[in-house]
């Protein structure tokens, strides 16, 4: 590999990680709603429900619209327009657009470049333009930091154990592999998601009381 392979690698790394500053811990996509339902109680249906939300719903959507952001001749607006569309509640559509627009922000600030704020995939996959790593890598790490997150919400309001956690994200790594590779490749008409509990449980967020998170 080489250094600027290298170098891709730990600036999509830096984009990812919890200590970017997009609030990511703040947002539960819902989760916290199944759980205070107690639909989630352990790591079992932990591993069930992220998985599903990962093949079923907003992983899968996601995974596309960054895959397709990335192409060097792909309308953002267009992208950025639909992905903000497909939100099914208002805490959703915050969640991506705010999201979104601290990336950009952020990474217009350390780089110099003008991003523009977009929902967060759509954002993630304009900057990703600029790395030369496969596209897959790319989604790969994405998911694979939207799942941390979810996982981590858990752990913190189940509650589980942080080893129980860290467990349920390992049993998702193929999933998550096997997602971005077909991603990748995949049309935007080949977005369609029917994670409907999960969408219904963001809906149902926003009267919840009290809660911890902003979705």
């Amino acid at each position: 590999m080489t250094d600027a392979a290298v170098a891709d690698i730990l600036t999509l790394t830096q984009w990812l990680s919890p200590a970017y500053p997009v609030s990511a811990y703040a947002w539960s996509h819902g989760l916290e709603q199944t759980i205070a339902a107690g639909e989630i109680a352990d790591a079992a249906s932990l591993e069930v429900w992220v998985s599903d939300v990962l093949t079923h719903g907003t992983g899968w959507s996601d995974a596309v619209l960054l895959a397709r952001a990335r192409d060097r001749d792909a309308d953002l607006a267009e992208i950025a327009a639909l992905a903000s569309a497909l939100a099914p509640s208002r805490e959703r559509h915050l969640e991506t657009t705010e999201q979104g627009a601290a990336f950009a922000r952020t990474t217009s600030a350390l780089t110099g470049w003008d991003l523009p704020a977009m929902p967060y995939p759509v954002a993630v996959g304009a900057a990703a333009r600029t790395l030369a790593l496969p596209t897959w890598t790319v989604v790969a790490v994405y998911l694979h930091a939207f799942a941390a997150n979810l996982v981590s919400a858990a752990v913190r309001f189940v509650p589980l154990g942080q080893t129980e956690g860290q467990a349920t994200l390992a049993a998702l790594h193929d999933p998550i592999s096997e997602l971005a590779r077909q991603a990748a490749v995949a049309p935007l008409d080949s977005i369609g998601a029917s994670a409907f509990r999960a969408d219904i449980a963001a809906m149902h967020h926003e009267t919840l009381t009290p809660r911890i998170f902003r979705s």
